[in-house]
């Protein structure tokens, strides 16, 4: 299904839409402030474990990331953040980053690496904060793969051709970018960079 909404002023009838099919265990393709993601409810096992076979990765081995509506959101599956963190991260986001913190008690297993971090994002994009909050908890972001031509992860329409026996729902709102997030690790509580993405990385440590 390809379902259009708009990327300035989202339809409240299809954001419920696309919610609904989260909670019914749906996996959808939709847009970040990055690149159009793969994404699920982050309490739906089967649901993550299609989205590994898409990415064509373990599951167990796969560095899952969710996305949140907010900073107080995020907290909540975030151990307790230093504040020097806490700063870096309220400069950040709402943006295009990923943050790699210590999980707490709230994330699923299955989403926690074996050092028991999750990577955590807070996009600055209508839809994708309009669907968390309408959802009621964080949905699971990962990118989707870039083994084919570029047109084919930035144009919904490709991407629904593409991937339709695959996922359940595609949103269109738009070409999307090329771009990744840049991923941080603040787990040890030094920053480090990991990828560089569209976020600049040397603001964040003025």
């Amino acid at each position: 299904m390809l379902l259009h909404i708009h990327p300035d002023n989202p339809q409240e009838r299809n954001i419920k839409t696309a919610v609904d099919a989260l909670k019914n265990g749906a996996v959808i393709v939709y847009p970040t402030d990055t690149i159009y993601g793969l994404g699920c409810d982050i309490y739906n096992t089967e649901a993550i474990e299609r989205i590994c076979r898409i990415k064509k990765t373990d599951p167990k081995k796969a560095q899952l990331s969710f996305v949140c509506n907010d900073l107080s959101q995020l907290s909540h599956f975030a151990k307790s953040i230093d504040t020097p963190i806490f700063r870096m991260l309220k400069r950040a986001l709402p943006g295009p980053y990923t943050f790699v913190l210590e999980a707490s008690r709230q994330v699923p297993k299955m989403l926690k690496t074996k050092k028991d971090t999750v990577g955590i994002r807070v996009p600055d994009h209508v839809i994708t904060q309009a669907l968390v909050r309408e959802l009621g908890h964080p949905i699971m972001s990962v990118s989707l793969p870039m083994d084919l031509d570029v047109e084919y992860y930035t144009d919904p329409e490709l991407i629904h051709d593409h991937y339709e026996k695959q996922v359940d729902l595609v949103i269109d709102s738009g070409i999307g970018s090329v771009s990744f997030s840049t991923v941080i690790d603040c787990s040890s509580g030094a920053p480090e960079l990991l990828r560089a993405g569209a976020g600049e990385w040397e603001s964040l440590l003025a």
